[in-house]
């Protein structure tokens, strides 16, 4: 298998059999196009309709190959950003689908949408579309119950409600598997202080073969490879994406 990085959270994840598109938005270097050239199978998935993970340019990608299946997030549909027959099929948390190339589940997130548990060919990989632990600075500041405007945001937020509907949202992955081939997973430094605190609670808790940092492009590159200090403590292979178009051999 090779993953490629597309730009964002958007990655192509090809197979011996297959070809997968994760979270595309934009497509700096031209990266998916030789993809849509090759005779295999592409499954497309949308894990949420916020426009940095779902453009509807992908609907025009079946002009260029016919065996496309787009899996897309209910919410994509329900914010009107796509009809009912533009996806093959709609998924929201606890949905799940397959067929004969791939089986796919439909797990929780903390923003919106959902996140993905892929098994195909042997391997399970982990796509986390929006799920992670993004209030992670406030909780030093704030005690059970309590709520802290954030000027960012505009509203009010209760960091410990959000990081406890994380911790929850782990424990229902978990109840799926233990354990991923290829995790991908956010590490945005634009949270501040604790930025890596989701990624590192998922890899507390989850056996990874390659951790796969994202949603890193406000920041660059470089601040999402503060998350390796602590994949290295635990032993786990984390790849140092440094720029669109790369890719790593899996």
């Amino acid at each position: 298998m090779t993953l490629t990085y597309i730009f964002h959270s958007g990655f192509v994840l090809e197979t011996e059999r297959s070809i997968l598109i994760f979270d595309y938005w934009l497509d700096l270097n031209g990266v998916v196009l030789p993809f849509l050239k090759k005779d295999k199978p592409i499954y497309v998935f949308s894990s949420h309709f916020h426009e940095d993970h779902f453009n509807s340019a992908i609907f025009e990608w079946r002009k260029q190959h016919k065996n496309i299946t787009y899996i897309l997030s209910k919410d994509i549909y329900k914010h009107r950003r796509a009809t009912k027959e533009d996806a093959d099929v709609w998924l929201a948390k606890g949905g799940a689908w397959s067929d004969d190339t791939l089986s796919v589940w439909a797990l929780g997130s903390t923003d919106s949408g959902v996140s993905w548990i892929v098994e195909t060919e042997g391997k399970r990989i982990f796509h986390a579309g929006d799920l992670n632990n993004w209030y992670a600075r406030f909780l030093q500041d704030v005690k059970p119950g309590e709520t802290i405007y954030s000027e960012e945001f505009e509203e009010e937020i209760d960091p410990i409600a959000h990081e406890k509907q994380y911790l929850g949202e782990l424990k229902d992955i978990r109840k799926i598997t233990d354990s991923f081939d290829v995790v991908m997973f956010p590490v945005d430094g634009r949270i501040g202080n604790g930025y890596t605190l989701g990624g590192r609670q998922f890899i507390e808790r989850f056996k990874v073969g390659l951790f796969v940092p994202m949603h890193f492009v406000a920041s660059g590159f470089e601040s999402a490879w503060r998350m390796k200090e602590f994949t290295d403590e635990k032993g786990i292979p984390f790849w140092e994406i440094s720029r669109e178009g790369e890719t790593i051999d899996i």
